[in-house]
């Protein structure tokens, strides 16, 4: 077969900027995210200019979220971006649109507080994005919005989308996931390579996020058997806004590849260039964002956007003090007077605290080398990059051998717990490969798919 290059991007999150993201309530509401809001425009339109120019490929995937949070404008005005990206650069562009897509509750804020611009109807996407993909399908779900397209003589796509009308993050039934298996079984019979694109992974970026249910796919093993033992082995996501390269083998003993890669507007910012060599082998690169136009206070845009996710995390950790209540709420903890009264005490500790206070408390020794170093400062590090992949903490490492020695006196006490789809995860093993990355390099690899 003929080599096959593409780009991926996701989690475009592209928001309007006319609407409004500006004022002390919108400062409020960004002290909490990760990803950026008012930037948005100007990121994606840095992005595509960069994809214009780009010579490597002649094909963008765009695996959902699109819009910010699905305002009729911001939808509008993205679907004009890629029309005139398309017409410009002469390029292919198949997108699949996501949760965020679509809502009857967008927001904006303006000096006046929130505000709540016109939202998009799921059964308005297709009109919207019909150019991207599903006009020229040669297979389409309408319920789903999920198709086939052909990306060569060789390559088939299957877009799948785990949203209907009125629902989202859906669990597959079996009628959908019969459709699914006979594209696939249709790939085959007629000498084709299909490979698959979905918004939400179908397996955990790093082992603790098994512990989110929004983090995967819902019944993930159901949707990794139909495709890959039925010669579908490797899948592109996004949604976690984490970069990522996973591979399970089916009790079959097929292999299957969950490419997850970070967001366009947050930290980790990055595209994928993919280069499909033949049946069995797929090289992925990583491309940084381009950076952008923006009063950035001096930074470059991969520095803005790695501040903006270390404010969220230090400012998580402030709440402890200066605002239990917001922090509760915001990680959906019950709020009692006991743990309103707790939290400010073992914040305000934890501000103090060095990486061998921490340890003692637990009867454990840090390496030398970061004993004295700020637990704030580490804990942003580990958070960071569990997002950001190939994780740095491994054994053999300060960090990595620190960290070990506080999950092997943990483990008697909690030995194992019970990922959100039921499976269960050993305490020590999760907790060590989601600080240390072991397997395969979460940027660049070329992998085998049997």
């Amino acid at each position: 077969m003929k080599p096959l290059k593409f780009y991926l991007v996701t989690d475009t999150h592209y928001f309007r900027n006319s609407l409004g993201a500006y004022g002390e309530e919108y400062e409020r509401f960004m002290e909490f995210e990760q990803k950026c809001f008012a930037e948005t425009q100007a990121i994606n339109e840095a992005v595509f200019a960069w994809l214009e120019k780009a010579q490597d490929a002649d094909i963008v995937l765009i695996a959902g979220d699109l819009s910010f949070n699905g305002e009729k404008e911001s939808n509008v005005a993205f679907s004009q971006l890629l029309k005139e990206f398309k017409e410009k650069s002469g390029k292919k562009v198949c997108v699949v649109t996501a949760g965020h897509d679509f809502n009857d509750n967008p927001f904006c804020f303006d000096e006046n507080g929130r505000g709540k611009p016109e939202g998009t109807n799921f059964s308005e996407l297709y009109g919207l994005y019909k150019d991207f993909g599903y006009t020229d399908a040669i297979a389409f779900n309408e319920e789903h919005l999920s198709y086939v397209a052909e990306l060569s003589d060789d390559v088939r796509l299957l877009v799948i989308c785990n949203d209907i009308d009125g629902q989202k993050h859906i669990t597959y039934d079996d009628e959908f996931l019969g459709w699914i298996e006979a594209q696939a079984k249709q790939a085959q019979a007629d000498g084709k390579m299909m490979i698959a694109m979905e918004h939400y992974p179908v397996l955990a970026g790093q082992p603790i996020l098994a512990l989110i249910g929004d983090a995967r796919q819902a019944e993930a093993d159901k949707l990794i058997d139909t495709l890959a033992d039925n010669g579908v082995h490797l899948i592109f996501t996004g949604h976690m806004h984490n970069q990522s390269i996973n591979v399970v083998e089916t009790a079959k003993g097929n292999k299957f590849y969950d490419v997850c890669t970070g967001s366009a507007i947050g930290c980790p910012a990055f595209m994928r260039l993919v280069t499909i060599e033949d049946e069995n082998t797929v090289d992925i690169k990583s491309i940084p964002v381009p950076d952008f136009e923006w009063d950035k206070k001096g930074m470059t845009g991969e520095e803005y956007l790695k501040a903006q996710f270390e404010k969220m995390i230090r400012i998580l950790l402030e709440c402890m003090v200066r605002d239990p209540e917001r922090l509760m709420g915001k990680l959906h903890i019950k709020q009692t007077p006991a743990l309103k009264k707790l939290f400010p005490v073992i914040g305000r500790k934890i501000s103090k605290a060095t990486v061998g206070g921490v340890c003692r408390l637990l009867c454990v020794s840090a390496d030398k080398r970061i004993k004295k170093d700020n637990f704030v400062d580490f804990a942003v590090d580990i958070a960071r990059s569990v997002f950001e992949g190939n994780q740095p903490f491994v054994e053999g490492t300060p960090g990595g051998d620190t960290l070990l020695k506080v999950f092997r006196r943990l483990k008697p006490f909690i030995k194992t717990f019970k990922g959100s789809q039921g499976e269960t995860l050993d305490f020590y093993e999760t907790m060590k490969h989601t600080v240390g990355n072991y397997g395969i390099d979460d940027y660049n690899a070329t992998i085998k798919l049997s």
